[in-house]
C-alpha cells in the first residue's frame, strides 16, 4: 500500500548500503510476497491503496461494502508483512548479535521464539535471530495455499483468524523493537515519517477488528495513544 510503495526507495538504498560495507548479511530481508494481478484480492489491494491515498486511515482500514472479512484481513496482512519486511531490512546494519543480544521491546520486555512446530519450548535468541525466525515462519504461512487462498471460490479455513491474529501479535513485536531499540537509526535515516505512518495504519486496522489484545500492545501503549488521539 502507499506507505509500503513510499518505503522501496529507502530499502534499495539500504541494500546498496549493505552491499558496500558488507558488515552484515541481509538474510533477515524476505522477498516481497506479491498478491497475483488480477484476483480478487489483487483489486481489494487496490482498493485499500486508493483510500490511503485519500490520508484517512481511519476510512482506509474499514471492510469494503459487500466484501468477505477473512479476504479483507489476509490483504491487509501480506501488507504489513511487505511493510514491516522493508522497515527493518533498511536497519538491520544496527540490529546485531552484539547490539541486540536479546529480542527485546524496551528493559521491561523480552520475547522468546516459538513456533509450536519446530520449536516448541520459547527460546531466547538475539533480536536478528528472533526476527529471522518471525519473518520466515510468518512468510510459510502467507505462502500456504490452504491459510491463505489466492484463488477466486477457495474458502479460507475455519482457523484462519487465529492463524491471521497470530501473525499480526507478531509482527507488532517488530514495530515495538524497532521503536525502542533503534529509533535513532530510523531518524539518522530520515524514515521516521515511513515508520510512523505505516504503524499507525497497522494499529488502525487491528483495532477495527479486534486483531490485537491489548495487553500485547502494552510496550508501544504511549506511542499509540499519541498517534491515535487525533483520528478519534
Amino acid at each position: 500500500m502507499i506507505c509500503g510503495m513510499q518505503l522501496s526507495r529507502c530499502v534499495g538504498e539500504s541494500r546498496n548500503h549493505m552491499q558496500k560495507g558488507g558488515s552484515r548479511s541481509s538474510k533477515t530481508f524476505k522477498p516481497k510476497k506479491n498478491i497475483p494481478e488480477g484476483s480478487h484480492q489483487y483489486e481489494l489491494l487496490k482498493h485499500a491503496e486508493a483510500t490511503l491515498g485519500s490520508g484517512n486511515l481511519r476510512m482506509a482500514v474499514m471492510l469494503p461494502d459487500g466484501e468477505d472479512l477473512n479476504e479483507w484481513v489476509a490483504v491487509n496482512t501480506v501488507d504489513f508483512f511487505n511493510q514491516i519486511n522493508m522497515l527493518y531490512g533498511t536497519i538491520t546494519d544496527f540490529c546485531t548479535e552484539e547490539s541486540c543480544p536479546v529480542m527485546s521491546a524496551g528493559p521491561k520486555y523480552e520475547y522468546h521464539w516459538a513456533d509450536g512446530t519446530n520449536i516448541k519450548k520459547p527460546i531466547k535468541c538475539s533480536a536478528p535471530k528472533y526476527i529471522d525466525y518471525l519473518m520466515t515462519w510468518v512468510q510459510d504461512q502467507l505462502d500456504d495455499e490452504t491459510l491463505f487462498p489466492s484463488k477466486i471460490g477457495v474458502p479460507f479455513p475455519k482457523n484462519f483468524m487465529s492463524v491471521a491474529k497470530t501473525i499480526l501479535k507478531r509482527l507488532f513485536r517488530v514495530y515495538a523493537h524497532i521503536y525502542h531499540q533503534h529509533f535513532d537509526a530510523v531518524i539518522q535515516l530520515q524514515e521516521e515519517a515511513h515508520l510512523n505512518t505505516s504503524f499507525k495504519h497497522f494499529i488502525f486496522f487491528v483495532q477495527e477488528f479486534n486483531l490485537i489484545d491489548r495487553k500485547e500492545l502494552v510496550p508501544l501503549q504511549e506511542l499509540i495513544e499519541k498517534l491515535t488521539s487525533k483520528d478519534r
